[in-house]
This record gives C-alpha cells, sequence and structure tokens, in this order.
C-alpha cells in the first residue's frame, strides 16, 4: 500500500536530480547521516509533492542529513500512510515529516513515534487536533482561498457571479481551509444560489477536467471557477477551452507551482496563490536536526507565506507578476 519513491529530478525551475540519491531494493529514496529524517508525501505524481521530495534530498545531502521518503499510492491513502509512519518508526528516525492524507487518520502512528522520542512535523497539510504532532509547516490555506476568491470576485467587477467550485478530497484539512477561505474572500456563504455546482477532484488533472465536463452540461453560463490546486486547474481549462468559453470565465488557483505560473503568463488562469514547499521541508529538517542535537524542539503552526501571482494587479489585493512568479516558483 505504501508507494517507496526516489526523490524526482527537474520540475520546471523547482529543482534538480543531478545529486539525487540511488534508490534502494525497495525504492525507497535514501541518503545517509547522522541525523535521520522520514518524510512521507500524500503521493509521489502530483508535482508539489515532487517538490517536496527533491528540496528534501537536495537539502538533506547538504546538510548531511539522513533523509527516507516515502508516500501514499493515490491523495487519500491514509493506509498507506500509517505504514509509512510504522516503517520509519522501525528505523529509529529522528524526526518524521508528514503531510497527512487524512488529518486524524494518521494519529495513532503519529502518537506510536512521538512516545519513542521521534519529533513528528506536519507539512503543508494540519492535523487534528493540530497539537497532535510536534509543529506544522504549512500555508496558511484559508488565507490562500480567501486571496484566491477576493481575486476572482473582484475580476468580475459589476458581473453577477456565477461559481462553480472545484474541491479536492471530501473531508481534507487543506480542502476545508481553502474552500471555506475562498467563499469568505468572494463574499458568498455556503449554499448561495450563485454556486452552481461543486466536485471532488482528488486534485487531479484528469478527474477534473471530467468534473468540469459535466458541470458545464448543466451550467454552461458559468463565469467564475475556483480550483483545490494548479492541477485541477489545468483539468478546468481543458473542458472550458473545449467548449469555446474561456472568454466568458475567470479561473483562480492555489499552489504557485513554475508551470501554474507559466499558465496564469499565457492566460489560462487569472491568478493563482503560490505557496512556498521548499520552504516548508527546509524549515522542518532545520528543526529536526536542532531538536536531535540537544535544542529546543519545534512547536505550533509556522505559516511559511502566500503570495497572489498574476499579471493583471488590482487595487487593495497584494500581487506579484508572472516574472517574479517564475524566479521564485515553489522556493
Amino acid at each position: 500500500m505504501v508507494a517507496a519513491v526516489a526523490a524526482v529530478g527537474l520540475l520546471g525551475a523547482c529543482g534538480s536530480d543531478d545529486d539525487a540519491p540511488a534508490e534502494t531494493d525497495g525504492g525507497e529514496a535514501t541518503s545517509e547521516g547522522d541525523v535521520t529524517v522520514g518524510l512521507i508525501t500524500k503521493t509521489e505524481t502530483n508535482p508539489f509533492f515532487v517538490t517536496m521530495r527533491t528540496v528534501a534530498t537536495d537539502y538533506a545531502q547538504e546538510q548531511g542529513v539522513g533523509l527516507t521518503a516515502l508516500a501514499g499510492e493515490f491523495d487519500g491513502d491514509n493506509e498507506g500512510q500509517v505504514q509509512a509512519m510504522e516503517n520509519l518508526i522501525s528505523q529509529g528516525v529522528d524526526g518524521i515529516m508528514i503531510t497527512p492524507n487524512n488529518s486524524s487518520g494518521v494519529l495513532g502512528a503519529i502518537e506510536q513515534a512521538r512516545s519513542q522520542g521521534i519529533v513528528v512535523i506536519a507539512l503543508d497539510t494540519a492535523t487534528d487536533p493540530e497539537d497532535a504532532v510536534d509543529a506544522t509547516f504549512a500555508t496558511d490555506n484559508f488565507e490562500a482561498g480567501r486571496l484566491q476568491g477576493a481575486y476572482v470576485r473582484a475580476v468580475l467587477g459589476d458581473e453577477e457571479p456565477r461559481l462553480i467550485m472545484l474541491d479536492g478530497t471530501a473531508g481534507g484539512t487543506v480542502d476545508t481551509f481553502r474552500h471555506d477561505g475562498f467563499l469568505e474572500g468572494f463574499g458568498l456563504e455556503e449554499g448561495d444560489p450563485a454556486i452552481l455546482g461543486m466536485e471532488n477532484t482528488q486534485g487531479d488533472q484528469n478527474t477534473a477536467q471530467t468534473a468540469m465536463e459535466n458541470l458545464l452540461q448543466r451550467s454552461p453560463d458559468v463565469n467564475a471557477v475556483y480550483t483545490i490546486n494548479e492541477p485541477a486547474a489545468r483539468g478546468a481549462y481543458a473542458a472550458i477551452e473545449a467548449r469555446g468559453l474561456t472568454d466568458q470565465v475567470t479561473i483562480g488557483s492555489i499552489d504557485g507551482g513554475c508551470e501554474g505560473v507559466q499558465d496564469v503568463a499565457d492566460g489560462k488562469y487569472a491568478a493563482t496563490v503560490m505557496q512556498f514547499p521548499a520552504e516548508m521541508v527546509r524549515q522542518g529538517i532545520d528543526a529536526i536536526v536542532e531538536a536531535a542535537g540537544g535544542g529546543e524542539a519545534p512547536s505550533g503552526f509556522v505559516d511559511t507565506g502566500s503570495v497572489v501571482i498574476t499579471d493583471n494587479p488590482i487595487e487593495g489585493i497584494e500581487s506579484e507578476d508572472t516574472a517574479w512568479g517564475l524566479e521564485n516558483c515553489w522556493g
């Protein structure tokens, strides 16, 4: 159930595999060092988590830290992540960084790890409760959603909104925060008739495209689309383009990957909200190294930031252009 993966290479301008460690027989991305760290991502395919693994591998080697990287097989693979946690506990690592598929589904494994003195840090996705881990290094996802919503609504101006929402995975903390944040920024409440339809996409491009195609059958007059992430936005755009509606619909997204920023530059989305997964990983490794050396253990929530990326700035919403975005994508 666990896809144990090697850190992979170049993703846009986000990282390099020149120094990636050799893959072991078990498929784990590993490097050696006095301090040992495990990284568990949601999947091995989503570009966001690919970047995390790439950065973690490079940074661990720079710092002389041993790294084992594992992942679930698919978005929502809670059982796979639990097995990955148990694997790392048995290895006796000093710390584990995890992007939980389910905010409460890995609590037992996390408790087991912490009871053995292993520092556990949530990346990108908070646990429920948040203090189940030592610390969380992540985007303020409610704020990221709010920024997307405020920007998309501002683009519509005086036009009455007709909104479609492409969510991620039902019940996920990130999904809930972004969804709710978007509605607040957009100025709508759940159940408002201006929301023409909603579908879960698991953050997957093909699933999102199919969902958007189905929603367009019922609501061809849509003029605004919320997307949970950039793969979902690409799927939405493909469906909208096929229907010849690109001039009618404003798409917003969240991620800030290099490909996503280029999509904004090319006019596919009005804006994306950039996150900084590389910063999450670096800060997480630094915190584990400090704790392993007898320093203070990490604690609480650390916001690693978010920035609106667009080439059409709107007064009252702070943003950077796509040139800045391409220089800083997923840094």
